[in-house]
């Protein structure tokens, strides 16, 4: 094991270094400014088009012929894809962030929510225009498609390092991540062996996962708003017994986003470079923007438009990360307990306990518990989509069984490593990811204006990038 942290960790310390920052940050801030700042203005928009999308059943004429292809509601195409965001991320990494880069952590985590909408965009946009349908019928994409039939067979070895990287990852940052954090918040709060937990979630989630993307988008399309909106109500409680503390919240996130902390308490203090390296991984590993995985989901949409798709999608990360991340990085920061030297969701659970006595602690860890195994859902899919661009549509099923029996081993496994291992995937599909998106980012720009200028491109006419 102490190899094996070795070797994760030099591989994560190249990865996530300053090249993974400036070109993660980059891409979504040329993506946000070669689209005008739409995602940004068009949010309303974007919000009315996702409640609209909730019906997967539309009225016959026009209304039909636009949602016939692919298999989900662009709704629970959304949910499903909230469902793998919401997550560990959301309480344990928001801890993890503020634990080791301080309270600036927080600024540069808004800052990669803001230009990763954009970049959730251009993924789910890119997702619909070059899906492709598998032998069974069933719609596929995300970026191992988009780089197969947008740049061409001399780019296929990019979309294979994709797929090769987003099948292994599924396994850290979907799963095991998962099923460790919630054994540990169960074991520390009910006394709960952490075989049970594993045991539990994997009879638990290989029930829905079996059946597919339909099942799971059905069940992802219910739990997903029940329990963003309770946590999100939880936390809100928090900050009003906290309401004296806002203040000073917000100006140390500010202020430490541009100047060092210095170790005080349980805290070991944390330069500049901290807080933006702990801000922008955590960041993406909450909302996920840039990693590619979102638009797998995405591409199952019932939709013939990709801008219309893109613009519902660019709500998961305003969602995961501005408010449920911000809930909970607000909730950490005027409790008074984030220099003690906890970390983590045990820092989370802290600061909950602090304002709610004796409640705190079961809020954090049943909400871990339905938020990570929504994820595990939700990256079941995108793993297996991934596992099908190598293996074909035969080796979906064996993906499944793997997929699910890696579950209770997660959960007794060493957490140090599996957060290093899932940090390091994270970085290394966003890398294949990245480049596609900057080298199809004319379609994207030329998609978008059409459709807001009201001459819609639908899948299979010819943009001028596809002809070149």
């Amino acid at each position: 094991m102490e190899t094996l942290n070795s070797i994760f960790g030099a591989i994560n310390g190249v990865v996530w270094g300053p090249l993974m920052l400036i070109l993660l940050l980059g891409v979504g801030l040329y993506l946000q400014l070669g689209l005008k700042l739409m995602p940004i203005r068009k949010l309303g928009t974007g919000f009315k088009l996702m409640w609209a999308g909730r019906d997967k059943k539309p009225a016959p004429g026009k209304a039909a012929e636009k949602h016939e292809d692919g298999e989900i509601s662009p709704f629970n195409a959304l949910m499903t894809a909230l469902s793998a965001t919401i997550g560990t991320g959301n309480i344990a990494g928001v801890a993890t962030a503020i634990a080791l880069g301080g309270p600036g952590a927080v600024f540069w985590m808004w800052i990669t929510a803001l230009v990763g909408m954009a970049t959730k965009f251009a993924e789910a946009v890119l997702a619909v225009r070059y899906r492709e349908t598998d032998s069974t019928g069933y719609h596929i994409g995300g970026p191992m498609y988009y780089i197969k039939n947008g740049l061409g067979q001399k780019w296929l070895w990019l979309g294979g390092a994709f797929a090769f990287f987003g099948a292994v990852a599924a396994f850290g940052i979907g799963n095991t991540v998962q099923s460790n954090s919630v054994a540990d918040a169960l074991d520390s709060t009910f006394g709960l062996p952490h075989w049970i937990t594993g045991v539990v979630i994997m009879v638990l989630a290989g029930a829905v996962i079996l059946g597919g993307i339909k099942r799971i988008a059905k069940v992802a399309g219910k739990l997903v708003p029940v329990m963003g909106i309770l946590y999100v109500i939880a936390g809100l409680t928090v900050l009003v017994v906290n309401a004296d503390q806002l203040g000073s919240a917000f100006g140390m996130i500010f202020t430490y986003a541009f100047n060092p902390h210095a170790a005080v308490g349980g805290f070991a203090g944390a330069a500049v470079m901290a807080a933006i390296r702990f801000g922008v991984a955590r960041g993406i590993f909450s909302n996920e923007a840039g990693l590619g995985s979102a638009p797998i989901a995405h591409a199952a949409a019932q939709t013939k438009n990709p801008v219309r798709q893109g613009l519902i999608a660019m709500l998961g990360t305003f969602i995961d990360t501005i408010i449920v991340c911000s809930i909970t990085a607000l909730v950490i920061l005027t409790a008074g307990v984030w220099e003690t030297g906890e970390a983590g969701a045990s820092l989370t659970a802290l600061s909950f306990d602090a304002a709610l006595p004796g409640m705190g602690n079961q809020i954090v860890s049943l909400a871990l518990a339905v938020f990570a195994f929504t994820t595990i859902l939700g990256w079941s899919f995108y793993g297996e989509k991934c596992f099908q661009f190598l293996f074909g549509t035969r080796s979906i099923m064996l993906y499944r069984v793997l997929f699910v029996l890696a579950i209770p081993l997660g959960a007794m496994a060493q957490l140090g490593f599996i957060w290093l291992m899932a940090d390091t995937f994270n970085a290394m599909m966003a890398i294949p990811n990245l480049i596609a998106l900057a080298l199809l980012s004319p379609v994207v720009f030329k998609l978008a204006r059409d459709y807001f200028d009201g001459k819609e491109v639908l899948p299979g006419e010819e943009l001028d990038h596809d002809k070149s």
